[in-house]
C-alpha cells in the first residue's frame, strides 16, 4: 500500500509518499520526499526504510547530473538527471512531466535507481515512450511496463499486476 502526494512547492514539485510493504521477510514501510525543480529534474530525494531498525537514505542532485548519496560524491551517477525509487512508481512521473513527449515518441534516459530492497543506488538506463496522452511505455534492461497516468502524469497502473491506485484521479 503506498499514500503519495505530488504538490507544488516553492522551488518546483514534491513528491512525497509512504509505502508500507515486507523487506527482507519482516514488515517494514518506507518514507520519501523527492524535490524537483521547476523542470522536474530531481534535486533532492530522502528516504526512511523501517523494519526492526530505522535507516536513511539521503541523495541530492544539481540537476546537470552531478549527484552526492549520503553527502558522499557519486561520480558513477554522473550524468542522471531522475532518481528512480524501486519501490513506487510515483517517480516514473519526473521523467513523464519533464520529457513532455508528443504520442509516439520515444526517448532514452539515465536514472539514479534506488533498488530494493537492498536501497543501494545505480545507474539505470532506461526509455519511455508515450504511447496516448495517459499511457507510456517504460523499458530498462530486461524489463517492460506499460503506464497508465492521470492527468498529473501520476502512474495509477504499472504493467497489468505490478502496481494500481485504489483511490485517487482515474483509479480502477
Amino acid at each position: 500500500m503506498e499514500h503519495c502526494v505530488l504538490e507544488s512547492t516553492d522551488l518546483g514539485h514534491r513528491l512525497s509518499g509512504v509505502v508500507v510493504l515486507p523487506i527482507d521477510d519482516a514488515p517494514g514501510h518506507v518514507s520519501y520526499t523527492v524535490d524537483a525543480d521547476e523542470r522536474w529534474l530531481t534535486r533532492s530525494a530522502e528516504l526512511i526504510v523501517t523494519t526492526t531498525v530505522q535507516r536513511r537514505l539521503s541523495l541530492s542532485a544539481d540537476g546537470a547530473g552531478r549527484w552526492t548519496v549520503d553527502g558522499e560524491a557519486a561520480p558513477a551517477l554522473d550524468g542522471c538527471l531522475d532518481v528512480d525509487l524501486g519501490f513506487t512508481p510515483s517517480t516514473n512521473t519526473l521523467p513523464i512531466r519533464r520529457l513532455a513527449l508528443a504520442d509516439g515518441a520515444a526517448v532514452e534516459v539515465t536514472a539514479a535507481w534506488v533498488r530494493f530492497p537492498t536501497f543501494t543506488v545505480e545507474r539505470l538506463e532506461q526509455s519511455y515512450e508515450r504511447i496516448a496522452s495517459d499511457r507510456w511505455r517504460y523499458r530498462s534492461v530486461s524489463f517492460e511496463a506499460e503506464l497508465l497516468v492521470d492527468s498529473s502524469g501520476l502512474v495509477i497502473r504499472y504493467g497489468d499486476d505490478v502496481w494500481i491506485a485504489i483511490a485517487g484521479e482515474g483509479a480502477r
